[in-house]
């Protein structure tokens, strides 16, 4: 009976355990944060400014103008012109509301100096809220260019990481305002100077929304100069390497450079975040991803269109895949025609049109393997070409370009077709090429993104410098005659 009473308690107390563990509420989770960014700048530490701008995505989806008043209340004391600063930009709340809050809580009195980094993290979280909702556009930009200017006047580098993020939502307020290109010669400012202040996080930031801007206009020829004349910082964070790659990768896809954009995609969907944190990301990388893989002659794997993530969003992708697979003209046609506007709100209309001449190549393949020889009349019905010059034209195009081995006999009006290829030569090598690069790769950055201990290399130091003194004491000792070399040696032995 004890043993039943005593289980019976501690499944109670797990319960209870389970029970006392609510999440945070929005006010407690930003002081917690506010505590976290002055540790960090008296620790000099900025990991810990990191780990609150980690929780930032999350956070911003629970603000409201009730939460921010009520933080901004509990941090700074009720004289602070921070605070009124703050409020300013917030709806003022009941005199009731704010009564009971100060009789319900508490906590000691608020510090009445705080970092100049909370304040730029209480602008940062205002700033999210202001682009939740149309009618706040105005103000959201208002107040990114109002931050901006408080950071370049404090130049601290403790706000680095921080002035990162508002760099961000400076460029999402002027995007949903409609006016991104008014924006640009502010990053251009911005990035030169943090180029020559050695900001690294910054200017990474910096460098992946001038990118945006020229890609959302289409300006390619700009983004590529853009490219060839900075250096991304080495040390930037893994989420602005992703968008970084993901622009590059667009930029060389645009440009018929397949094989340096599937490497930039496939290193930003290393990079990038969890599906389920940043699924629109994920879901935008992997269209382009399927789409340079068709143009490179490839057929992505089934399993990817299975992605809970992706299994929706890449559903007109998947048609084309099976178009292109199948080397049906038609079936692509229709595919293109259906899923048309879902292409153009992605932007890769252009790109996947390109992909016709992929759909004849991989039909006239088929009609190779299949048969021995075939009239150009057949390959136009098949096909679903125009004409059979058309049918000429293309096949002899395949023939030069080594997609397939046959020759035309235009006497006949036929075409007859070779042995099949080995698969040995030198495309094989170069694939094997491709793949040791990117593991080589993969293994370097591997080794640069691990944390090594400071100075672990100075204890190996001290022993062997005390080895090498017991061994002078040593020789000088057999020298003198103080020590035989029996006894050196271990003369019981």
């Amino acid at each position: 009976m004890a043993d039943v009473e005593m289980k019976d308690a501690k499944s109670k107390g797990d319960a209870k355990d389970e029970v006392a563990t609510p999440p945070l509420s929005p006010v407690s989770e930003i002081k917690s944060n506010v505590t976290l960014i002055e540790r960090a700048v008296s620790t000099l530490e900025p990991r810990f400014t990191i780990r609150v701008l980690r929780s930032l995505t999350a956070l911003r989806k629970r603000l409201d103008d009730k939460a921010l008043c009520d933080a901004v209340s509990e941090v700074y004391p009720q004289d602070s012109p921070v605070r009124a600063s703050l409020l300013s930009w917030l709806p003022a709340a009941p005199a009731q509301d704010e009564s009971m809050e100060v009789d319900s809580s508490p906590s000691p009195k608020p510090p009445s100096e705080t970092v100049p980094e909370t304040e730029i993290y209480f602008r940062l979280l205002i700033l999210h809220h202001f682009l939740t909702s149309p009618s706040t556009y105005s103000d959201a930009i208002d107040l990114a260019n109002e931050t901006v200017q408080k950071i370049q006047s404090l130049n601290r580098r403790s706000l680095d990481p921080i002035a990162a993020r508002v760099w961000f939502a400076l460029e999402r307020a002027y995007e949903l305002g409609g006016e991104l290109s008014d924006a640009r010669p502010l990053f251009l400012a911005a990035q030169r100077t943090a180029s020559l202040r050695h900001d690294d996080e910054t200017q990474a930031s910096l460098i992946n929304r001038l990118l945006r801007s020229y890609l959302h206009y289409s300006l390619y020829d700009q983004a590529d100069k853009l490219i060839s004349k900075t250096n991304f910082p080495s040390s930037a964070p893994n989420s602005q390497y992703a968008r970084y790659h993901y622009y590059l990768g667009r930029i060389k896809t645009v440009q018929l450079d397949y094989t340096a954009a599937h490497t930039n995609l496939q290193q930003a969907i290393r990079r990038a975040p969890a599906p389920k944190l940043a699924p629109g990301f994920y879901q935008a990388v992997h269209k382009l991803f399927v789409v340079v893989e068709l143009l490179m002659g490839d057929i992505p794997e089934r399993s990817l269109f299975r992605h809970p993530v992706l299994e929706k969003a890449l559903r007109g992708y998947f048609d084309i895949v099976k178009a292109v697979r199948t080397g049906s003209l038609s079936q692509f046609q229709s595919t293109l025609s259906t899923h048309a506007s879902g292409f153009e709100a992605d932007r890769t209309y252009t790109l996947v049109a390109r992909l016709r001449q992929n759909v004849i190549k991989t039909g006239i393949r088929r009609l190779s393997l299949s048969y021995s020889r075939i009239s150009l009349r057949d390959i136009c019905v098949k096909l679903h070409l125009d004409s059979e010059e058309d049918a000429e034209y293309i096949v002899g195009k395949a023939i030069r370009d080594g997609v397939i081995e046959g020759r035309i006999v235009h006497e006949k009006g036929w075409m007859e077709c070779g042995g099949q290829k080995t698969g040995y030569g030198p495309e094989v090598s170069e694939m094997f090429s491709r793949r040791i690069g990117y593991c080589l790769e993969l293994h370097n950055q591997s080794v640069k993104a691990m944390r090594y201990p400071l100075n672990a290399h100075r204890k190996d130091i001290v022993d062997a410098e005390g080895a090498r003194e017991r061994e002078k004491e040593l020789a000088k000792g057999i020298q003198e005659g103080e020590i035989d070399e029996e006894d050196a040696l271990g003369g019981d032995f």
